[in-house]
């Protein structure tokens, strides 16, 4: 299914660049990007992932190196975009919270392949959940909602899917319900508490925290169902529609294409994390299962994220849509987790 994103991402790349919404330059890098991604995945058929990472050193120099990142990003990285996630490096960017996202599924696949029959240990429980805080605590203050978001979801959604009992389940929730109102006072910036408010009351406020969210609901209404037509998005094209290229690529991707567009790309994704999911099930060795399931959570956060900001039934966080969005740094790290799964499909 990967195949029919990329021509997608690529058509959407070209019409938004036809008209300016986005430049050429991104276009240029946004192709580059798939390339390497394909040849990531091309790759994969020639390398058994299981040499790379059997060793632990591996998997957690990776995560130290990508923690090192987040921490000299948050430190030292200019400020782009109201954020210090990027670190510069010549003329590329790159976003360490990406990278981050790879260790973490290693790093969790690792860890609950060795002790998946004792998952209701809390002494498990709290180890994995310091695993995943860590990077959390970072991205929260670069201030990087959506990727801290994703975290807790990769974590969460192994716990949930290794057979935490509900007893475990329901008194992690109530202690996160409890520590709503410290996160709320002290974790959040003064924009996300904005933010979340805005979509409780999403009459507030139009020209100011509520207008990406509004021109975006706006986009998708006036597709219909066939929509627009390729580069004849209005609200993409004049630039109402804040960010069509990333954060909002999807209203951009349906007020061209329309709700039919919008379904086979829906479509298209559960099928992709269906088949991720089906390959873990094969495969041979509980690591290798666990790389799969972490990789179908990433994805599918993320996809319920951007699609949930875009459509208005969550609030706006950030959060790339996968394969769709422009970003070198998210694209890397979608089409390396598939490359994993590649492998592990090759060899099962």
């Amino acid at each position: 299914m990967v195949a029919l994103f990329i021509p997608v991402g690529i058509l959407l790349a070209a019409s938004l660049t036809i008209l300016s919404a986005i430049s050429l330059h991104f276009f240029v890098f946004q192709i580059a990007w798939i390339v390497l991604g394909i040849c990531l995945i091309v790759g994969s058929f020639f390398i058994d992932i299981r040499t790379i990472f059997n060793a632990q050193w591996v998997i957690w120099g990776l995560y130290a190196f990508a923690l090192a990142l987040m921490a000299l990003a948050l430190i030292a990285s200019p400020l782009v975009r109201n954020t210090h996630s990027w670190l510069v490096l010549g003329p590329i960017s790159v976003q360490p919270v990406e990278i981050m996202k790879v260790a973490l599924i290693l790093l969790y696949a690792n860890y609950f392949s060795r002790r998946h029959m004792a998952i209701a240990r809390w002494k498990n429980i709290f180890t994995s959940f310091i695993f995943f805080v860590l990077p959390a605590a970072i991205s929260v203050k670069l201030p990087d909602l959506g990727s801290a978001v994703i975290f807790f979801g990769i974590w969460f959604g192994f716990l949930l899917l290794l057979g935490l009992p509900w007893r475990r389940v329901l008194a992690a929730v109530a202690v996160i319900l409890l520590a709503g109102g410290l996160i709320w006072t002290y974790v959040l910036k003064p924009y996300h508490r904005a933010r979340i408010i805005g979509f409780l009351d999403p009459n507030q406020n139009t020209l100011g925290i509520n207008y990406s969210a509004i021109q975006s609901r706006i986009a998708i209404g006036s597709a219909g169902f066939w929509g627009q037509g390729y580069g004849q998005g209005t609200q993409a094209q004049l630039g109402f529609l804040s960010e069509p290229s990333e954060d909002f690529v999807f209203a951009a991707f349906i007020e061209e294409w329309g709700v039919a567009g919008g379904i086979v790309i829906i479509a298209a994704f559960l099928f992709l994390v269906f088949q991720i999911l089906r390959i873990g099930m094969l495969a041979d060795e509980n690591f290798e299962k666990f790389i799969c399931l972490g990789t179908a959570m990433m994805l599918g956060v993320q996809f319920f994220l951007n699609a949930g900001s875009t459509t208005g039934i969550m609030p706006v966080i950030g959060v790339t849509f996968p394969f769709l969005s422009y970003g070198g740094s998210s694209m890397f790290a979608n089409f390396f987790t598939l490359s994993m799964v590649n492998s592990i499909r090759k060899r099962s």
